[in-house]
């Protein structure tokens, strides 16, 4: 039996992890600037991570939703009072797709409505509705194209305002930062008008803080720069730092059913052991500002390098809008200086997406290798 051909691989075969770097089976380090698509938000083996997960998976790796579980709740409450969200309740499942399905059930089951509408650019997973809602219409299959979903452009007030007079509209999901979109921002006034509209219209806010969440912009959630209150956050990624976890935070106008929801794996004891410690983590080393602060450092030094349009994103979810095609500057900076970086749905922007504890001198060193493969890339164009 061989592997389904899903994506293109580089010929490395990583075996090591440590902070932001990793090795390869040659034993050849590498800046890891990417995450493995925005997941690892606290490093590489960090120990109390590793001693968090070894400990659990002594006592109890797993068992069903049928019986208490004390880590869900200790999650939930540490989960409330570092994101500033102790008035939601938790729902615990195993990825973000998963929890924009959920998400978007629990909102046409509050309204009973059934269109969707959702952003240009946007991404929102790989699961039916979730797929549906995201803005690329070769991974939507026609089974996917069956459910009601209408796209608008970002930040565009009038085309959301005339969607919204649709009162068949059961939500509107919309990402904090995009990410496969290439690190764009809805503005503050974008997302106070969609909360604004969605009050008047009985039409569910939901913002998808899959990438964008757990400090990588600075904040916990990217949303509360525009200081609104979503009815329903989704998040993963960097949650579980690499073990495979999801969630959605559920506001109070919602009322819970047994049965509305359900999952096996969602919420088990290794996925909770692994959460928890990246709260932790986070809070100790004060993750959520460093990322800020990194993440301002990052942007002032790249902002001005030849050949780079934009740096767009906030903290340290970061778009590089290059003048040229990027696909060339990625691979010079992975197999020339050992750097692995993201590519988004615009083909001219690269995507930074490090561990919310990158050093300084990380940071230098990115910064020198991409102004020198810049500086050779624009000479030669």
């Amino acid at each position: 039996m061989k592997l389904f051909d899903v994506y293109p691989l580089f010929g490395i075969e990583l075996v090591k992890g440590q902070g932001s770097q990793v090795w390869d089976a040659n034993g050849t380090p590498y800046l890891d600037l990417y995450g493995g698509h925005a997941v690892i938000s606290i490093g590489h083996a960090h120990p109390h991570y590793v001693k968090r997960i070894k400990d659990q998976l002594d006592k109890l790796a797993f068992y069903s939703n049928s019986v208490q579980n004390p880590l869900q709740e200790a999650l939930a409450a540490q989960l409330g009072r570092l994101s500033g969200c102790d008035e939601y309740s938790l729902f615990l499942c195993n990825s973000g797709a998963e929890a924009n399905e959920n998400a978007l059930k629990l909102a046409s089951f509050h309204n009973k409505r059934k269109k969707v509408l959702a952003l240009g650019s946007g991404f929102h997973g790989r699961t039916s509705l979730a797929v549906a809602a995201t803005d690329n219409p070769s991974i939507v299959a026609p089974v996917n194209a069956s459910h009601e979903v209408q796209i608008i452009p970002l930040n565009d007030e009038k085309a959301a305002g005339e969607a919204l007079k649709n009162k068949d509209v059961t939500a509107v999901i919309i990402e904090g930062i995009q990410g496969v979109g290439g690190a764009k921002s809805p503005t503050d006034s974008f997302l106070q008008f969609l909360r604004k509209a969605c009050d008047e219209t009985g039409t569910i806010l939901i913002l998808d803080e899959i990438q964008s969440g757990y400090g990588r912009s600075g904040n916990f959630f990217a949303f509360q720069y525009s200081g609104i209150k979503p009815d329903l956050i989704t998040m993963a990624k960097g949650m579980g730092n690499g073990f495979p976890i999801g969630g959605v935070l559920i506001s109070s106008i919602f009322e819970a059913k047994h049965g509305m929801l359900g999952t096996t794996f969602g919420g088990n004891h290794l996925a909770c052991a692994a959460a928890l410690a990246v709260l932790e983590v986070i809070e100790k080393e004060n993750l959520v500002a460093k990322a800020k602060e990194t993440g301002d450092y990052l942007r002032k030094a790249l902002a001005g390098v030849s050949g780079v349009k934009q740096v767009l994103g906030k903290g340290l979810m970061m778009g590089l809008e290059l003048e040229i095609p990027c696909a060339d500057v990625r691979k010079q900076l992975l197999f020339n200086h050992h750097m692995f970086t993201g590519s988004s749905s615009d083909k001219n922007t690269i995507r930074i997406l490090p561990s919310l504890n990158l050093g300084l001198a990380e940071a230098d060193q990115f910064i020198s290798a991409f102004k020198s493969v810049m500086a050779k890339t624009t000479a030669t164009t």
